[in-house]
């Protein structure tokens, strides 16, 4: 009996007899030879299919599919150059599993609301699947760095009873007679965990109520928020560069099939090493305003602000120091310049934005409380965040990195929607 294996194992296989579970692609024929272009979720083959060489029920098998129609595939693995893969399959059997009628996505052209309506068969053409093993490689490398340099996984709530940074874009629930929220961000309880483990980091999901239409914005999408103790602004910064390098590095070395698929430049990605460069806020207002922006100092970056910054590198750069007026409550001060925090914004290249953001924490006691009047904040709601400052303050800092911003850029997509599988958007809550 011939042994069941996945396109991606073929290599293992040449001159043998393998079973493949599979999916119709694409169909083509010539004469007495058909060619089933296969894809199994690891890969894609060619199946070659020969009318002298097999019964005739195979060959009406093979005759009868239909695109997305599923089988299994009997036949033998070869060598072929002239295929991407570099193999080939000549079929000995086939049998048919179901067999699909009228798929609705075919190879012409369809609109982004038409497929996003299908999202759920949308993610079985090429290539969505690339962009999703990609994903899975950078979540994988993201994993494997803190791992590696002695991080601690740590899983944050998702009901909260208040904000991580005091706004009202929060999607609100019942938690029994109480109110309750769905994260925005899991920083405050990493700052928790920091203190009890070191260096700890989240990976989970996130939620924003923002009524955001934007090509980057999503209202779930997936975050990963690093914390360290005993850690300043500086040293946060190398770990950040170190992470983003290390992460581009990796899809390049194991995604390369799947970068090209989706046609990405992959000589922009190979640039990626740290360190990377830096500005300040108020280099980057002198710059803006040079370049016939009108942005006055204390207001924030937008889109726009934020890409024209970006074309003067070709790799992520740093924005430090912000005005602490636009920026969360819980940053410290420039010791040397109260006016302006320990912070950054780490700005993608090609015009992707904000995929980091990061700070030292404020860690006197203190100033927490002057802030907490400052911005209004429950002090009963939030004495577990003080009891931090209280018991065993040390200087800290963490960051927080967008998945979906990252897997947009690394693959040079246009839109965030197609970063995740099933996105969440203003008005999309199908499928």
């Amino acid at each position: 009996m011939a042994n069941k294996t996945v396109i991606r194992q073929v290599n293992e296989h040449v001159g043998e007899t393998v079973v493949i579970g599979s999916w119709l692609n694409n169909k083509r024929s010539s004469g007495k030879i058909q060619f089933l272009q296969l894809r199994d979720g690891t890969g894609y083959i060619q199946a070659v299919v020969v009318k002298s060489e097999v019964s005739e029920d195979t060959w009406n098998n093979a005759k009868s599919l239909t695109q997305e129609s599923s089988m299994y595939v009997t036949g033998i693995i070869r060598e072929e150059p002239r295929s991407q893969s570099g193999y080939e399959m000549t079929v000995t059997e086939l049998e048919i599993l179901h067999l699909t009628d009228n798929y609705p996505i075919t190879p012409k052209e369809h609109g982004v609301d038409f497929l996003m309506d299908h999202r759920h068969l949308w993610l079985r053409s090429s290539k969505q699947r690339a962009i999703m093993v990609i994903r899975a490689e950078i979540i994988r490398a993201v994993q494997q760095f803190f791992d590696q340099n002695g991080f601690t996984l740590v899983d944050p709530p998702i009901l909260t009873p208040t904000s991580a940074e005091g706004t009202t874009n929060l999607f609100h629930t019942k938690y029994f007679e109480e109110d309750a929220y769905l994260t925005q961000s899991g920083q405050l309880y990493m700052e928790a965990a920091a203190m009890a483990l070191g260096k700890v980091y989240s990976f989970g999901p996130t939620f924003r109520a923002e009524k955001s239409k934007t090509r980057r914005h999503l209202i779930e999408f997936w975050m990963i928020e690093p914390e360290m103790a005993f850690t300043d602004h500086e040293e946060s910064l190398r770990v950040q560069e170190q992470f983003i390098s290390y992460v581009v590095q990796s899809v390049l070395k194991n995604c390369r099939t799947e970068l090209e698929a989706i046609g990405r430049d992959v000589s922009k990605l190979e640039q990626i090493q740290a360190p990377f460069p830096r500005i300040t806020y108020d280099e980057a207002i002198e710059f803006l305003n040079s370049q016939d922006f009108d942005i006055p100092w204390g207001e924030d970056f937008g889109a726009p602000h934020e890409t024209a910054i970006a074309e003067r590198y070709d790799k992520p750069v740093f924005i430090t120091h912000y005005p602490a007026s636009i920026k969360a409550f819980y940053m410290k001060p420039d010791p040397n310049r109260p006016e302006v925090v320990l912070c950054a914004d780490m700005i993608a290249p090609e015009g992707y934005g904000e995929i980091i953001g990061g700070s030292q924490r404020i860690d006197d006691p203190e100033l927490m409380e002057e802030r907490f009047k400052e911005h209004n904040l429950s002090a009963e709601t939030y004495q577990w965040y003080m009891d931090l400052r209280k018991y065993g303050s040390v200087p800290h800092s963490g960051f927080g990195l967008g998945l979906e911003r990252t897997v947009a850029w690394i693959c040079g997509l246009d839109h965030v929607r197609e970063t995740i599988p099933f996105p969440r958007t203003l008005y999309r809550l199908y499928p």
